[in-house]
């Protein structure tokens, strides 16, 4: 294999095929990038076995061939190399220590290689519901779900985001839905064209990092192919392609309260601002922070076990029976991060039922939390 290729066109490549592949790893091939060359493209493969990427760059090929090498070493090679390098790869398999040779300028590297035959290749079977999402639309359905996804392993099946069809009023919608058991992130899209009929798919997290992504460096539309276990999602010159996570996601809507009568309108923007100064002196463990309603004001309150305290009032809109509440500050952030409008409505019961939170410039996502004992 002998070939040249630029700089920035590899550098892009890399890094989706390093950011796939474990710094950890107890098998040494799924350390390595599968390196392929042939008919002026150079192909990119890496996997950790529950998620493989595929990335094409254009480059002048001599001589066609493949191997693999270490991804996190040619990664961080190509990305200290300076601008607009012309950048040769050679690799003669007959070799008695078959390496790969990477020369840039006045640079030189040779690089371990391991037999491509090891190299595990992740079998798609059919994915036979495709549809087509714009790349922008895909950003925000994920950036308003998954900070609600759990890091707990125990509960696997709550490690993604649960993607699946709806209805909301009449009209078929994709919904994505994220929860922890502390808090749910729920957003509706419309029902793009092939995805009736899709079965509801957890989505790992990892894999929902890798097309996120994606999408920021994309500004085409995104295909998604999807089956009962496998999802696909294809972006310019990427191919992503993931096991789901075999398990039953929860009945959410059973958590999504229906009936609570308090309401609290505020601006996001203050209120974000005050829960973040307060907080400051809450214990790094719990983050807890009391609000405290009543008339037209919110009084946010916070307290340490070192008796440091801080208090905070805000203007509301608030009509009902005086309440305190107790929450987590961080999960307050994460939601008003996500919320668009200049607004966010609070629905709440009483100091131990789930808040229902939705986004005055968004109907199509809502949040629920629960309260904490402050």
């Amino acid at each position: 294999m002998k070939l040249t290729i630029e700089r920035a066109a590899l550098l892009t490549a890399l890094t989706h095929a390093q950011s796939v592949v474990e710094r950890r790893n107890t098998i040494p091939i799924l350390s390595n990038v599968l390196v392929d060359a042939d008919g002026g493209q150079l192909r990119l493969t890496a996997t950790d076995l529950d998620l493989a990427i595929v990335d094409l760059a254009a480059a002048d090929i001599a001589v066609p061939g493949s191997t693999t090498t270490t991804a996190h070493t040619l990664y961080d090679i190509v990305r200290k190399l300076p601008e607009g390098a012309q950048i040769e790869l050679t690799f003669a398999e007959e070799a008695d220590e078959p390496r790969v040779s990477l020369t840039a300028g006045r640079s030189s590297f040779l690089l371990p290689c391991l037999p491509k035959e090891d190299f595990p290749v992740m079998a798609e079977g059919e994915l036979p519901h495709e549809f087509t999402l714009p790349t922008e639309l895909l950003g925000n359905i994920i950036d308003k779900t998954r900070f609600a996804v759990s890091t707990e392993e125990t509960r696997y099946y709550l490690n993604g985001i649960y993607l699946h069809t709806a209805e909301v009023d009449g009209r078929p919608v994709l919904r994505a839905v994220a929860t922890d058991g502390h808090r749910l992130a729920q957003v509706n899209a419309p029902l793009p064209d092939g995805a009736d009929g899709m079965p509801g798919v957890i989505v790992p997290r990892k894999a929902v990092a890798e097309v996120r992504k994606l999408i920021d460096e994309g500004g085409q539309d995104i295909e998604i192919s999807l089956s009962e276990s496998k999802i696909r999602f294809s972006v310019g010159e990427s191919v992503l392609t993931s096991k789901l996570i075999d398990g039953t996601f929860p009945d959410y809507q059973r958590v999504i309260p229906d009936g609570n009568d308090k309401v609290m309108e505020v601006d996001t923007k203050v209120f974000a601002e005050s829960i973040d100064r307060v907080s400051t002196v809450s214990t790094e463990k719990s983050r807890a922070v009391k609000m405290s309603l009543e008339g037209g004001k919110a009084t946010i309150a916070a307290h340490s076990p070192d008796n440091a305290s801080a208090s905070e009032e805000i203007a509301v809109e608030y009509s009902s029976d005086g309440l305190e509440i107790g929450f987590n500050s961080r999960y307050l952030l994460d939601i008003a991060s996500q919320i668009d409008g200049d607004t966010a409505r609070f629905f709440l019961a009483d100091a131990v039922s789930p808040t229902l939170i939705r986004d005055g410039g968004n109907a199509d996502a809502l949040y629920v939390l629960m309260p904490m004992r402050v």
